[in-house]
């Protein structure tokens, strides 16, 4: 094929295939994505399998793509798909945890999985429920300093009165993808173009 750069190797490209929704092209797509996330030159033209899990942009980087840009859980969305979450001084987003994130948001990708992780996106406190303070928290992402607290705490004792089941005061992930199943919008939403 001429003078044409392997960005991967052969084993990589196949493995992110086993391991995502995309295709060699997909995968090939968002990696430019991800290298005009990065400062010029930070994100080399090759990258090995070791560089893909060490070479970190900064978090802010996601700012870069349309889709997160305006997202108010962006920062919420880097959390759940990084694995530095209590090193500050490591804090940042590797090409594998970005190709398993758009992996999850893009339109190949299952509902049941697009659940799972907009449930961990919700349950801030990762106590494995949705509480009253994690619906507090969505509701304040979601209008801003459009509502007052009560008005806020309002709101979130209706989601609580018709969706939590048990009547524990928190939704659990059944509760959770039952109210989510319902919603008509979710997969068009939870969804990222490529």
């Amino acid at each position: 094929m001429g003078n044409k750069i392997a960005i991967f190797s052969e084993e990589q490209l196949e493995d992110y295939q086993d391991c995502t929704f995309f295709t060699r092209k997909e995968i090939l797509r968002i990696f430019e994505r991800f290298r005009d996330m990065g400062e010029t030159g930070v994100v080399p033209k090759v990258m090995t399998s070791e560089e893909a899990l060490r070479l970190k942009l900064p978090l802010s980087s996601l700012a870069k793509i349309p889709e997160f840009k305006e997202n108010p859980f962006r920062e919420r969305i880097a959390d759940v798909f990084t694995s530095s979450h209590d090193l500050e001084s490591s804090k940042g987003i590797c090409f594998n945890e970005f190709l398993e994130m758009m992996s999850v948001f893009s339109e190949q990708a299952p509902r049941d999985l697009k659940v799972f992780y907009a449930f961990k996106i919700y349950d801030f406190d990762d106590d494995g429920v949705i509480g009253i303070n994690d619906l507090e928290k969505t509701c304040r992402h979601l209008v801003k300093d459009g509502l007052n607290s009560d008005e806020v705490s309002t709101i979130c004792r209706k989601v609580l009165e018709e969706s939590d089941i048990d009547c524990d005061d928190a939704l659990s992930y059944l509760e959770f993808e039952h109210v989510v199943t319902r919603a008509s919008d979710f997969l068009s939403t939870f969804h990222i173009r490529i």
